[in-house]
């Protein structure tokens, strides 16, 4: 159980900033993350009525407002469709339809959670965070900056810059923190593989070494999948240990870090494989009928 001493609705940025000045003070997200312990806390710091609930769209980017839940980023069907169902896939285990009902993307993405689902497919989308006085920056940078940290997340910023996105994740059970989590994409033609819950905060691997390079853009003679051919079968299992060599691995109650390791790998084969099939898919589509589908 905690408490607070006072409870204020901001009517402004501002505001609640300068609230959240004072040590003891803080910004209420969806309060389901919330270890169990007695705790006295200054004010409790609530932005609902400062309209940070929205997800908007224009031909370059998704802004999605911090108290966007995570129920409207499973069900948005344009952010979706960018990400092929990544992002539903992303939040669909999360306990359960009423929690993702009050759960907040801007809570999920502050507490920079070892387990959060939703560090992982965000990292991979190349995301962005506007905070209220430190304005935007990468949510990699962001991921780095101290916990001591206080400011106001306003939105997260997906810019349309990334094609065949997968997320996939290893869970004991369905609705359990899971034992791994995984998303790639290929950003501006090169791959990179997002890794979490190793016990650890999710982290993204990039393809220095260029394993994948070209893949992406390979042409099929229509019939076979780009991913039954036994050159690229053997550049996917490269990139897959090149990915668990990068990635720290840790052993807590889910599961050991062999084990996780040995996850990593799978998951990682599986979800580049996906991705090479969307983008050969979405080019035979292209091709045969003209038309335009997001992520390509």
């Amino acid at each position: 159980m905690f408490y607070y001493n006072q409870y204020v609705r901001a009517q402004s940025l501002d505001e609640a900033y300068e609230l959240y000045q004072k040590k003891p003070n803080f910004v209420l997200g969806g309060m389901l993350w919330l270890k169990m312990k007695n705790k006295t806390l200054g004010t409790a710091i609530d932005l609902c009525d400062l309209g940070l609930d929205q997800i908007d769209e224009d031909e370059n980017e998704f802004r999605i407002g911090a108290y966007a839940t995570l129920r409207q980023i499973e069900t948005h069907e344009a952010l979706n469709a960018y990400t092929h169902g990544a992002i539903a896939e992303s939040v669909r285990h999360i306990v359960g339809v009423q929690f993702r009902n009050v759960a907040t993307v801007g809570g999920s993405i502050w507490g920079r959670f070892g387990f959060s689902d939703v560090m992982t497919i965000f990292r991979a989308l190349g995301a962005k965070v506007q905070l209220h006085k430190a304005g935007i920056m990468d949510l990699d940078e962001f991921a780095a900056l101290p916990r001591t940290t206080r400011d106001v997340l306003v939105s997260v910023i997906v810019p349309k810059n990334a094609k065949g996105i997968v997320y996939l994740s290893q869970r004991n059970q369905s609705t359990d923190f899971p034992v791994l989590t995984c998303a790639v994409a290929n950003r501006n033609g090169r791959y990179v593989a997002v890794i979490g819950a190793s016990p650890y905060m999710a982290e993204p691997v990039w393809d220095e070494e260029g394993i994948l390079d070209c893949l992406a853009d390979a042409k099929t003679d229509g019939n076979a999948a780009l991913t039954d051919n036994s050159e690229t079968n053997a550049k996917i299992d490269k990139f897959a240990e090149y990915v668990a060599e990068h990635i720290r691995f840790g052993s807590n109650i889910r599961a050991g870090a062999e084990y996780r390791e040995i996850i990593c790998r799978v998951l990682t084969r599986r979800a580049v494989t996906q991705s090479l099939d969307i983008c050969d898919d979405i080019k035979q589509s292209i091709k045969q009928e003209g038309i335009h589908i997001y992520g390509c």
